[in-house]
């Protein structure tokens, strides 16, 4: 799934965190159907009411249900990706499907099978009703108009595709664990001025000196964490590769890991769509196009801006969100090495906590010359905020 977001047109970092919350409830629900420790999330995720239930007295083999859940799951969320993409699905299938099946009874295989293909298909049709289902245009509204005044966000691409921002409509998607409608708002920004005595101008004239000044270490910071989609798996599949990492080291058991990947996708989600709804009020324009404007016409970040709204920080709202989930799960103090970037060339980097790595993605976005100062506080704030909600979800007896 982690190449799959790679390599896949329309998943920006929110599609990206929708899947990964979706399939990880998924098979959540596939393990705690045959588990005396898990209890369902149904009754407690918005909208999911109710999940099929095994036969009673039915022999079920575990390994066949995972395996078929995350399987028709991959394919019905992964049904736009190219065609090397359908091929590694269906070598992915055959492959773990026929080891999953290794020494059990055919008619238990089918039966296991049935089962995981009934219950995917119901959290796809739970799915299909949170307003985040169709992306058209690669998530470019066909017709947009630009929010107007001083202040408010500009197009800082050239591409034609990028005139519009990215999903504007992403805030109103229903999110998992967090109550419907507002949750965990955060303060405005600080008031729009180009006067060099404002707390704007001067956050600004931050970005723009930090990036002149860039440290190797401040820069390898900014590339760990760039995760640009079609380069990447994205933040919230960087998030996955930590916890897939943490969870392998640690050997944890079939029912942590399902409850582990089932809240990290959980509150990513909620985190995106919390953060993409304030972007939205308040339409924030990015350094790129202040500093350009009212600094220094000549000046060039090492990233490319990504095209739709700065306040609050994506990457440090969805920082806070896994943070918060991974801490609550691990521990304060639990120190671990990230090699997300290694396939890429970028070496492991080693954090004393998952706050630490948070914190460190939040300031890259500084470094990166993406984001003020404010966006990045403030956006760890809120992820925090949602993380929690996460956390109060009820998954052991």
């Amino acid at each position: 799934m982690l190449e799959l977001v790679r390599h896949t047109a329309t998943y920006s970092p929110p599609v990206a965190s929708r899947a990964f919350g979706y399939l990880g409830v998924a098979v959540y629900e596939a393990a705690a159907g045959g588990s005396d420790r898990l209890v369902s999330l149904a009754g407690q995720l918005n909208g999911l009411e109710a999940v099929p239930q095994r036969e009673a007295g039915a022999v079920y083999d575990e390994a066949v249900i995972a395996h078929t859940v995350m399987a028709t799951m991959v394919r019905s969320f992964f049904s736009n990706t190219g065609p090397t993409g359908q091929r590694a699905v269906a070598a992915a299938d055959r492959k773990w499907g026929a080891e999953a099946a290794v020494g059990v009874p055919q008619d238990v295989i089918e039966r296991s099978t049935a089962f995981g293909i009934l219950l995917a298909e119901s959290v796809i049709e739970w799915s299909r009703g949170d307003g985040g289902a169709e992306v058209e245009n690669l998530g470019f509204p066909l017709d947009y108009a630009l929010p107007s005044g001083e202040g408010k966000w500009v197009p800082t691409s050239p591409i034609a595709l990028q005139q519009a921002p990215l999903l504007p409509q992403w805030g109103t998607v229903r999110p998992f664990a967090a109550p419907m409608g507002i949750s965990c708002p955060i303060p405005p920004p600080p008031d729009y001025s180009t006067d060099p005595q404002s707390q704007f101008y001067r956050e600004a004239v931050e970005v723009r000196d930090v990036s002149r000044a860039l440290t190797a270490e401040q820069a390898a910071i900014a590339r760990f964490w760039s995760d640009d989609p079609m380069l990447s798996t994205t933040p919230p599949g960087h998030w996955i590769s930590i916890a897939l990492q943490v969870a392998e080291a640690q050997q944890l058991p079939l029912d942590r890991s399902v409850d582990l990947l089932a809240r990290l996708g959980v509150a990513m989600s909620d985190a995106f769509i919390g953060c993409w709804r304030e972007k939205y009020v308040h339409n924030l324009i990015r350094p790129i196009s202040y500093i350009r404007s009212q600094i220094d016409p000549a000046w060039e970040p090492i990233l490319i801006t990504p095209p739709f709204p700065e306040y609050p920080s994506g990457h440090s709202t969805v920082s806070g969100a896994a943070a918060t989930v991974l801490t609550a799960f691990f521990g304060e103090d639990f120190a671990f090495v990230d090699a997300t970037g290694s396939p890429d060339g970028r070496p492991p980097r080693t954090f004393p906590s998952f706050w630490a790595a948070a914190d460190e993605a939040g300031i890259s976005r500084l470094y990166g010359g993406i984001h003020y100062r404010a966006a990045i506080a403030f956006g760890l704030d809120q992820g925090r905020c949602i993380g929690a909600y996460t956390v109060a979800l009820t998954t052991g007896k």
